[in-house]
This record gives C-alpha cells, sequence and structure tokens, in this order.
C-alpha cells in the first residue's frame, strides 16, 4: 500500500486565492470622493470671496478668464476708443511705456525718432514727450501746425493710449527765443495751440474726449534744459498718462514742474511772424 502523493499517482494540490471586492478598508475610492468634496469646498469659497471683492478684483478675474494667456496683458480691447480695458496703476506704466517702445520701432523713421520721443514715469504718471529738433519734427517752426511725422506719432500713442482707460493731460512747452514782429501772439499761446493741436489729432484718431483731463500750455517756464534755454528740446508736448486715482495733474503735487497759470487755448490762426519755438 503507498502513501497518499507518493510515486506521482496522487492529486495536484489546490490553490484557493481569496479576492477582496473594492479593496476593503485599504481600496481608493473615498479618496476621489474626498477630492471631489475638497474641489467644491474651494469653489464655494472662490465665489464667496469674490461676492465681497471690490470691482477692480472682478474685472481682473474676468479679465483672466477672457484672455487666459495674457495677450492683452490687462490693456483691454480698446473698442472705439472708450478705452474699455483695465485702468494702468503705478505698477504697470513702465509695461504701458515698453508697448508704446516696441510700436514705434515698426515706423520706418524709428532711428530717427528713437531720440525725441522720451518716456519718463513720474508721480502723476507717464509723461510721454515729443522733444522738437532744430528743424521742427513734429510741428513746423514757429506753428501750431503738426508736421505729417507728428500726425503719425500721435496717432500711434493713442493706438496703445486706446487699450486702457486712464484719462490723459497733455501740455505745451516752448524755448525762450522771442517772437518778432508781433506781440499779440506770444509763447503762450503758441504752447497752448500746440497742445491744443495734439489734442485734435488724438480725437480724430479715435481718442474719446472725455478722457482728455486737461490741455495747457506752459510757454518757457519749465524749460527741459533751464541751462540751455534756447535749445530746440525745450520746445515740446507732452501728454501725461494719468493714474487711475490722479484727479488732474493741476492738483497734483510736482514740485519741479510747478508753473504759473497756463495759457488759454483759444486757437489762433496760423501765418504770424515768428522765430523758431
Amino acid at each position: 500500500m503507498q502513501e497518499d502523493g507518493a510515486g506521482g499517482g496522487g492529486q495536484p494540490p489546490i490553490i484557493v486565492k481569496k479576492v477582496v471586492a473594492g479593496g476593503g478598508h485599504h481600496g481608493g475610492a473615498w479618496k476621489v470622493a474626498y477630492a471631489d468634496f475638497v474641489t467644491a469646498m474651494m469653489a464655494l469659497f472662490m465665489v464667496l470671496w469674490l461676492m465681497n471683492a471690490n470691482e477692480e478684483t472682478k474685472q481682473a478675474v474676468a479679465s483672466y478668464f477672457t484672455d487666459p494667456q495674457g495677450v492683452g496683458d490687462k490693456l483691454g480691447s480698446g473698442q472705439a476708443g472708450s478705452g474699455s480695458g483695465l485702468p494702468v496703476g503705478r505698477d504697470d506704466m513702465e509695461n504701458l511705456a515698453e508697448h508704446i517702445q516696441d510700436s514705434m520701432k515698426q515706423m520706418s523713421q524709428f532711428e530717427a525718432l528713437q531720440q525725441q520721443v522720451q518716456m519718463t514715469v513720474t508721480g502723476t504718471g507717464l509723461r510721454i514727450e515729443l522733444l522738437e529738433t532744430e528743424q521742427g519734427m513734429f510741428f513746423q517752426s514757429g506753428s501750431a501746425s503738426p508736421s505729417q511725422r507728428g500726425r503719425e506719432v500721435l496717432a500711434l500713442i493713442v493706438g496703445e493710449l486706446n487699450k486702457l482707460p486712464n484719462r490723459v493731460a497733455l501740455e505745451g512747452h516752448t524755448d525762450s527765443k522771442p517772437f518778432r514782429g508781433t506781440t499779440t501772439y506770444t509763447n503762450w499761446e503758441l504752447s497752448a495751440d500746440r497742445a491744443n493741436s495734439a489734442r485734435r489729432i488724438m480725437l480724430e484718431s479715435g481718442f474719446s474726449p472725455e478722457r482728455v483731463a486737461e490741455i495747457r500750455g506752459f510757454a518757457d517756464r519749465q524749460l527741459r534744459s533751464p541751462g540751455t534755454p534756447e535749445d530746440p528740446s525745450n520746445r515740446r508736448i507732452s501728454l501725461i498718462v494719468m493714474y487711475e486715482d490722479q484727479p488732474s495733474v493741476t492738483e497734483s503735487s510736482r514740485p519741479a514742474e510747478t508753473a504759473p497759470e497756463a495759457a488759454a487755448i483759444e486757437p489762433q490762426p496760423d501765418g504770424n511772424p515768428m522765430e523758431p519755438h
């Protein structure tokens, strides 16, 4: 008599595998449910936060969903020159200056314009200055009539300013050379007329009239180069892109730019005999 399993005559062993459905208490299904719950709670808290946020924050969140890749750089759409984008604050003025500089690089006369368009971030806003040359780059010599290049540069700047709602103030400046042959039309009138002429060009280019905060003429009372009062760079037009919370350029504190009351801006006819300004 042989023992069981001896001589190869026995039955093969039976192996039983126990399978626990659902993983038992070590399964991962509960983790998915918990993640869904946490996501729902986060969404609820976001909604509650947005309900109590200010309007600027709501606009910033909305701008992300309409432009998630940041193509607009928070500068808006610029429809009809109304400045429907978000206001450019104190931290974004340098970004605006870079946008204008990049746009100018596309112009054929960029090399000539590079040194004549200066942009500086100040306590009032972004100051964009169009500096004249001896021959007159942006305005005809001694006149409030803009040159073709002046029109093109102003139109280009308006293209960038139309992407935001900030108000803009315009200033006109001259050098210290007096006029000849007239006592009724002076540097005061000329500086104001040039600022007003720049305003008209901006409106023709699609800029909204409601966004023009001020127009002022300073004659030669705020020389850019005080040591050389007859230097052509003293003849300039300044566009100030004001901060959103800036009431006006006049009411702001600008010790280095304080000047007497600006001249009236009633336009005068061209053609008066005058020295280059």
